[in-house]
């Protein structure tokens, strides 16, 4: 792993929140994506090397919805970068961590993405991603 590449921050309205953040960070938006397959709007924000993904659900029974109703707004997971997602996935699996996907899928900010289930990560949601290309 290289670095932590961002922090995922669930949210129930992107726009009150993207409006929170960029007042807060002194800087503004540079990406909104939606993630149809994770049931997920995105919004990006950087300081510096430190990226922030806000994320709203944009399907009810969505994984932030759930994480939502269940936990409120907050941090959501933490973002590390690899070079080859592939290989670390099959470091991990072989430390005994468990993954939530077999394979990496494509994710928000031209991604490849793969999260390590938080009961074999101390209560962390981690998630790896490397760059497309």
């Amino acid at each position: 792993m290289n670095k932590i590449e961002h922090i995922g921050i669930a949210v129930a309205d992107l726009k009150a929140a993207g409006s929170l953040y960029e007042k807060l960070l002194n800087t503004t938006i540079y990406k909104i994506e939606d993630v149809a397959s994770e049931g997920v709007k995105t919004a990006f924000l950087q300081i510096g090397p430190n990226k922030i993904e806000l994320l709203e659900a944009s399907a009810d029974d969505s994984p932030i919805a759930k994480f939502i109703a269940k936990k409120g707004e907050g941090i959501h997971h933490i973002a590390f970068e690899v070079d080859n997602i592939v290989a670390e996935m099959a470091r991990l699996k072989s430390e005994g961590f468990v993954l939530l996907s077999d394979e990496p899928k494509r994710g928000a900010d031209n991604k490849l993405v793969c999260f390590v289930h938080p009961k074999s990560a101390g209560g962390v949601l981690v998630e790896l991603v490397q760059e497309i290309g």
